[in-house]
Order: structure tokens, then C-alpha cells, then sequence
């Protein structure tokens, strides 16, 4: 295995040990508990779970797999904070949520190594000759620390017992 498959498979191992992890969460908890608050004053779950959707849903374009599934969701869950008269229901943020991981991951199936260092289209062919460390990959590496980082405050929905 050469060194750009070692990387990709490294971080791709990443991505999907926090994809089980979230979806291993969100299954386990009732929507009344998503519903809550993760800390007083703070983010719902609800609202965790409508941001993470948005933002995996976006990545459809920035790595040019294909359109957005639920481009209805970035204004609401991404460029506006919580309480601000988000109202999709939970059962439809969770099925956004799986549909928009599955369709992440029979893409990233498809890829190669060197797809992955390639340029994600948020990026210019001329800013990515200057900083090629701005690809596909690092992208999915910066996704996956968001994600880990929100999971960390989903995990206070979880009753203590």
C-alpha cells in the first residue's frame, strides 16, 4: 500500500468510527430525548442533529459527488443559530441524516487514492497549487473533527443511570 492509500484509509477509518458512534447514539435515544437540551442554555439535540445533517449534505458538492439531498436544511441548521424557529421534525432529520452518510460512503467507496488529494471545489486550481494540502481528504479530516466534537456534546443527552 503506498503512502497516499495509507493516509486516506487512515482517515477514512476515522470517519467511519465516528459515523458508528453517532448513529450508534442517535439510535439509542428516543426523540423527546434528541429534543433536549444538551446543557442548560444550550444546543438541542435537535438542533445537533439538523446541523450535522446540513453539513455531511454539503459535503455531496464540495467533493463532487453530486447535489445536495436536503439543500433546505443549510440556512436553518448551518448559518442560523438554534431556537430560531427551526421546526423539522425529528424523524425527518434522522432519515437526512442516514441518507445523506449512505450516500457519503458508497461515494467514498468509489474513490481512489489519488482522488483524494485531489481539490475539493470550494478551493480554486490556483489556491490549490499553492497549498495542495487543501483536498478531499483533509476536508473529510476536518469533517470528521466536527463531528467528533458535537458528538461530545450529544453524549449529554444519554439519561444517567
Amino acid at each position: 500500500m503506498n503512502q497516499q492509500a495509507l493516509f486516506a484509509k487512515m482517515a477514512l477509518d476515522a470517519w467511519n468510527v465516528y459515523i458508528e458512534r453517532t448513529n450508534k447514539l442517535f439510535d439509542s435515544l428516543s426523540d423527546g430525548q434528541i429534543a433536549a437540551e444538551v446543557a442548560p442554555n444550550r444546543n438541542t439535540g435537535t438542533y445537533l442533529l439538523g446541523h450535522l445533517a446540513a453539513v455531511h449534505d454539503n459535503m455531496l458538492p464540495l467533493l463532487s459527488i453530486g447535489e445536495k439531498l436536503y439543500p433546505e436544511l443549510y440556512e436553518p441548521y448551518v448559518r442560523t443559530p438554534d431556537k430560531s424557529g427551526q421546526n423539522t421534525p425529528i424523524p425527518e432529520l434522522r432519515t437526512a441524516w442516514n441518507e445523506v452518510n449512505s450516500a457519503l460512503s458508497v461515494a467514498f467507496e468509489k474513490f481512489s487514492a489519488d482522488d483524494w488529494f485531489t481539490r475539493h471545489t470550494a478551493v480554486t486550481e490556483e489556491d490549490f497549487a499553492k497549498e495542495p494540502h487543501r483536498n478531499k481528504l483533509n476536508l473529510v479530516m476536518n469533517r470528521t473533527a466536527h463531528l467528533a466534537n458535537h458528538l461530545g456534546q450529544l453524549a449529554f443527552l444519554k439519561p444517567r443511570g
